[in-house]
């Protein structure tokens, strides 16, 4: 329910609760000898996963060495926040998985086409063209109304 992107960084054990959060989280980071107890796997082993394996069941979005987790964490935080906010508060992603795949098409076409007129969309392509950085507005402005 949070409006931005969520990032955990995982410096350890994740079990229960804990891994439950970083299962919620949009992006997670995770120390290469991190431990993490999936319901499942738990209940019928008793035995966490490793960082890896939690990469590859996609609970983790990447994994690092510890001594890389803050500045990697901290990068990807960065980079969300050079983003045109309006974009990336569209959670268009979550909001998708719900309906059937024809919905889901139509709500992406109407979410692509509603973006195409926002001001910082138009930023970003004439950003790319000129090669610069783009000064984004973070307004749902339109520069067609």
């Amino acid at each position: 329910d949070i409006p931005v992107p969520v990032i955990a960084k995982v410096n350890g054990m994740a079990m229960a609760t804990r891994c439950q959060i970083v299962a919620s989280c949009d992006i997670a980071v995770a120390y290469e000898k991190s431990m993490f107890t999936v319901a499942l796997e738990m209940l019928f082993t008793g035995a966490p996963i490793s960082a890896q394996n939690a990469l590859l069941h996609d609970l983790v979005s990447k994994v690092v060495p510890e001594e890389k987790l803050e500045e990697e964490t901290l990068r990807i935080a960065q980079k969300l926040c050079d983003t045109s906010r309006p974009v990336v508060l569209a959670k268009l992603f979550y909001r998708q998985m719900a309906q059937a795949c024809n919905a889901a098409y139509s709500m992406d076409f109407q979410a692509m086409v509603n973006n195409l007129a926002l001001e910082d969309r138009q930023e970003g392509i004439k950003s790319f063209i000129e090669k610069r950085q783009p000064l984004w507005t973070h307004t749902t402005d339109k520069t067609h109304k």
